[in-house]
């Protein structure tokens, strides 16, 4: 199969495997290796890792910077060579230092999200083993189960019951049944029902399927190189995307203007624009995607050190600004260790023949495991002379499986599953050992006793069956004219601790909801006696009735959502959101992928199905409620910071903005030259590239937040221009008590440039008074650091080569009480800013 044949699954197994040099016992490691080197990894490649070469790149591809770069080298040919290097090399080290900074925090993510990477199980050379799925080969023979993500493109050997949800390419409601056996050429792709697809998931049974394409080279694949397809854009990076947009569109008019009017003013046209475009640079928001890239890598480092991996960095945001929570019970708010506590017949008395039955239709069920299987399986039976025949997989419509055995030559079908759902196939009732008609006071009976015990906090399944006729193949048409045999009793003591963690939500602001299959009167139990007070419940059969504008006003009102399917967990979260809430679902079964991907914050578990932990934005080392809640903590604290550097920037960008207009319009020369103004730009991004380390005001890590861009105009246009009042009042100091000249004057305006942006993100960064707000060490040592280099550099040996006269101590001391002056001012400024709004307060850096 050289040229990649098409129509592949017209081949017999037997052809198709030669075709592809393979066996039964799959491939040797050594041939798998030279096919992985031949045809590249088993991956998309939008999922690929920018190189470090690519990430060196990206930090010159600016427009801004590479005309910079341009104009530099074309004063260094007309001989203004030293301030040429000195541009450029101000250049480089930043770049630099912005790649290390991101290039490092990629990788750290990287390692993290291998944590979790899906991996799939092969056999290499006869050997059964797993292996990370981006490894697999054509050629390589997979097995598959239930919960499975389908890792390439294959065709079926052998399959058991294997019913594949394939909706992603084909848009099928329900799944479909895969089998062996050639289809015709021409067969469309929903008709090949011998092939497995990449991206597609393992509803029930197993399956073993020799792989033929990999990556790009899949359906999904194709698919996906041509819609180019992007995970949505969230409110956080939307908002950040609209804000570079403003500032740069002010930047761009200002700059030109600026130009303009020095060239008018007969200033050298050559120093006009390289002074033009290092303005711009230092204006841009360019750091900004290193800032957020570092701050959110930094913040999956601590979230995973708390256990929580990250799988989508944008995600954290959402994390932070949710506020409701849905998840299912077991195993969050119970302990998820499923005990098989009792089994009673019709009549409520004690039966080893009904343990017998369930045990039969248990260990014989080929889908999913699931903690209910494994409790009646713990109690070891007998099950010699019993042969499996057929099995009907469980769905969420039916909520039953049977299985198909024989046993001395006849044949039986038994069911287990949801009560109310099984009596609706029940024509009879065994009773003393006899059949007998199923009466309406039979099941009013059956009934009454399920519910008294669901409402002790049983989980209680059915057990029916009737013998069928000896033929191939048994379908859900023969699930009727069951004959019940009696009760399953289950129980999942609630989990130690989880009271005081549903608090701990509740005062992070974050209210918790119950979405689950189980019935109303077990789900009400497991909420109170694990004091989560329940408002309000509704069950999938009154969802069905509403509308969706009803549905909208009652989950909010709602605690406890029963007996509800995978749809109606979607259209729960849906609604949720219609009402501005932002919601996080956590979940691990196949029934949850789609709600994981409709929820703002998809959570899920480090043992869960493939399906789920490739839907979720995070997933859990440990399936606890505990864990979460300091995966809140760690994602707000992320957020936080990342506010702090876009409150910091933008005020400082818009005040500069003003500033630089301003002495251009005034001054008779440059007031910085254009190597100064990339200094000044440097040693001020310094201490912001520390923001990530900074320590959080236990305040806003209290509720969730969420981005307002309208705020952080608000906030740009009050302490831009205040900055900017005392650049002007440094100006006036400067020219006209002091009388500088150009070098004097450059030297003590790079001084208060640097020192006032550096000293004021200790008021910005918080909401309370700057005292009472411990910044972080590596914040404060930075900025110490930067304050040192910039009070040297004008009095150093290369202050000549920077365009600096060292300048007399009344200078200093003038510098210094305007900068004293404007951390004031800045401070009460504060003060009455967030006292004045009240209402907005919550998007501040250090919201109460």
């Amino acid at each position: 199969m050289d040229q990649r044949s098409t129509s592949y699954w017209s081949r017999t197994a037997s052809d198709l495997l030669e075709e592809l040099g393979s066996s039964p016992a799959g491939l040797t490691e050594d041939e798998a290796r030279r096919r992985l080197a031949r045809d590249g990894p088993n991956t998309l490649h939008a999922r690929r890792r920018a190189t470090r070469l690519a990430l060196l790149t990206r930090q010159f591809t600016s427009p801004i910077v590479l005309i910079l770069l341009a104009a530099t080298g074309l004063s260094a040919v007309l001989g203004d060579w030293i301030d040429a290097a000195i541009i450029a090399a101000i250049v480089a080290g930043s770049a630099l230092l912005s790649f290390i900074q991101e290039y490092g925090a990629s990788v750290a993510v990287e390692r993290l999200r291998a944590q979790i990477s899906v991996r799939a199980t092969v056999v290499r050379g006869g050997r059964v083993q797993q292996i990370p799925a981006a490894e697999i080969v054509r050629g390589d023979v997979v097995h598959l189960f239930a919960g499975s993500l389908v890792p390439a493109d294959g065709v079926v050997l052998e399959a058991r019951d294997c019913f594949v949800d394939q909706a992603v390419l084909t848009g099928e409601t329900f799944p479909v049944e895969k089998a062996p056996g050639p289809v015709p050429d021409r067969a469309a792709l929903a008709e090949r029902s011998n092939c497995l697809f990449m991206g597609t998931s393992v509803r029930s049974g197993t399956a073993t399927a020799v792989v033929v394409q990999t990556g790009m080279r899949t359906t999904f694949g194709q698919i996906a190189g041509r819609l180019a397809l992007r995970p949505p854009e969230t409110g956080f990076q939307r908002g950040i995307r609209r804000l570079g947009y403003l500032l740069s569109e002010i930047m761009f008019v200002l700059v030109l203007l600026i130009f303009a009017v020095n060239v008018l003013a007969r200033k050298p046209v050559l120093d006009s624009l390289l002074f033009s475009l290092a303005l711009a640079v230092g204006l841009t928001p360019q750091l900004l995607p290193a800032i957020i890239q570092i701050n959110l890598s930094r913040g999956a480092q601590a979230m995973a050190r708390r256990g929580v991996i990250v799988r989508r960095l944008e995600a954290i945001e959402n994390f932070g600004s949710m506020d409701t929570l849905c998840t299912d019970k077991t195993g969050t708010l119970t302990q998820g260790v499923v005990r098989l506590d009792a089994v009673f017949d019709a009549d409520g008395g004690p039966s080893d023949d009904i343990l017998q039955a369930a045990y039969l239709n248990a260990h014989f069920q080929s889908g999913l495991p699931n903690p209910l299987d494994a409790a009646i399986t713990a109690i070891a039976r007998d099950t010699a002379g019993v042969v499996k025949v057929d099995e009907i997989p469980y769905d969420f419509t039916r909520k039953r499986l049977s299985v198909v055995v024989e046993e001395d030559g006849r044949r039986r079908l038994i069911a287990k599953g949801a009560l109310e759902l099984l009596l609706e196939v029940c024509s009879s009732v065994r009773r003393d050992g006899a059949d007998v008609p199923l009466a309406a006071a039979d099941r009013r009976a059956l009934l009454e006793r399920y519910a008294a015990w669901s409402a002790q906090g049983y989980r209680v399944l059915g057990v029916a069956a009737r013998p069928v006729e000896m033929r191939s193949v048994y379908s859900r048409d023969d699930e009727t004219g069951l004959v019940f045999l009696g009760f399953l009793l289950f129980f999942d003591p609630p989990k130690p601790g989880v009271r005081e963690v549903i608090a701990d939500l509740a005062s992070l602001g974050v209210e918790l909801k119950v979405i689950t299959g189980d019935n109303r009167l077990v789900a009400r139990h497991t909420a109170e006696a694990v004091g989560l007070p329940v408002a309000g419940l509704l069950t999938g059969a009154e969802l069905d009735e509403m509308h969706d504008e009803a549905l909208w006003h009652q989950a909010v009102r709602t605690t406890v959502f029963a007996e509800v399917d995978p749809n109606q967990k979607e259209r729960i979260i849906r609604a949720l959101q219609r009402t501005g809430r932002v919601v996080g679902y956590m979940g691990d079964g196949i029934n949850d992928a789609p709600a994981l991907h409709t929820a703002d914050v998809g959570i899920s578990v480090d043992q869960a199905v493939d399906v789920a932990r490739e839907a979720a934005d995070f997933v859990l080392l440990e399936r606890d409620l505990a864990v979460l809640h300091q995966g809140i903590v760690e994602g707000r604290s992320t957020f936080a910071n990342t506010l702090k550097y876009v409150f910091m920037a933008t005020s400082a960008n818009f005040g500069n903005m003003f500033s630089m207009a301003g002495a251009s319009l005034l001054l008779p020369f440059l007031p910085l030259l254009p190597k100064q103004v990339l200094l000044v730009n440097v040693l001020t991004d310094l201490p912001e590239l520390t923001i990530a380390t900074d320590n959080v005001d236990p305040e806003f890590v209290a509720r969730p937040h969420h981005w307002d861009t309208r705020f952080i105009r608000r906030f740009m246009f009050v302490f831009g221009p205040l900055s900017s009042l005392f650049d002007f009042l440094t100006f006036g100091a400067l020219l006209l008590v002091l009388g500088a000249t150009p070098a004097q004057f450059r030297a003590g305006w790079f001084v208060e440039s640097i020192l006032s942006a550096a000293l004021v993100v200790f008021v910005l960064r918080t909401r309370r008074p700057l005292l009472r707000s411990r910044p972080s060490r590596a914040m404060v040592a930075v900025t110490a650091a930067v304050i040192g280099v910039t009070l040297l550099l004008p009095r150093s040996p290369i202050a000549g080569l920077l365009g600096f006269q060292a300048p007399a101590p009344a200078y200093l001391l003038l510098i210094v009480t305007i900068v004293a002056a404007y951390l004031v001012s800045a401070e009460v400024a504060k003060h009455l800013f967030y006292r004045l709004r009240p209402s907005e307060e919550s998007a501040g850096p250090g919201a109460q």
